[in-house]
């Protein structure tokens, strides 16, 4: 762990936007899953939702390029679940879909809590995912094409939302909870010793302020211990 690496992820935290999310409804190729994880790393999401009847998700490594180890992935087998969960938060759920009364893109307030709600490739936004969202946003198309790639759409959006958050100084200041952000600080920091707490249900160690543990032989005596 250099100085620039620790500083690095510290900034990256510290810019996290816990109020902003997506949740792809049946979004199935992984490709596309993994190009909207990387555009949510990129604008500081740290958390997504994947519906899947299977419960399945496999992003493309490739096409995430290591974005998939700094966004949460959670999983779920109903577009409900998410969906009136954030609602209940108070969350603004918006799909991206084209229907009468859709608003453009740009005429959305993003610095609200907003989560975004990418419908599958073929099918787009579920009917049952349509009947519960607060709103539908579109982006203009000026060609023969009907709609962007889910993918291309996502990051469209979700640049709109960053510049808008940019403007109002959202990006200045830390929003995660300080127990959470110690969490992901320490598991960014120390991913091999995380997994090793994770198993054996030790606490983590605390860190000092070069990212590297405090008192490693303490820690060290915990683990022969358990």
């Amino acid at each position: 762990m250099t100085p620039q690496r620790f500083e690095k992820i510290q900034q990256v935290l510290d810019r996290r936007q816990p109020d902003l999310t997506v949740i792809t409804d049946q979004v199935n190729k992984g490709q596309n899953l993994s190009a909207i994880i990387r555009t949510c790393d990129a604008v500081g999401i740290h958390r997504v939702h994947a519906i899947y009847d299977a419960g399945n998700f496999r992003p493309h490594t490739g096409t995430a390029m290591g974005s998939q180890k700094w966004v949460k992935t959670e999983v779920h087998r109903k577009i409900t679940t998410p969906v009136e969960q954030l609602q209940r938060q108070g969350f603004q759920v918006l799909a991206a879909h084209f229907e009468e009364g859709a608003m453009d893109y740009r005429d959305v307030d993003y610095t609200r809590p907003t989560a975004l709600l990418l419908g599958a490739e073929k099918r787009g936004v579920s009917a049952q995912a349509l009947d519960r969202v607060d709103g539908c946003v579109v982006v203009p198309m000026m060609g023969m094409s009907e709609s962007f790639n889910v993918s291309v759409a996502c990051a469209i959006i979700l640049a709109e939302a960053q510049r808008q958050r940019q403007v109002a100084g959202l990006y200045r200041q830390r929003h995660l909870p300080d127990e959470e952000y110690r969490q992901l600080l320490f598991e960014w920091c120390q991913p091999v010793i995380a997994r090793f707490c994770r198993v054996r249900g030790l606490a983590y160690p605390e860190l000092d302020d070069t990212g590297h543990m405090r008192d490693p032989q303490q820690f060290s005596s915990l683990t022969r211990c358990s």
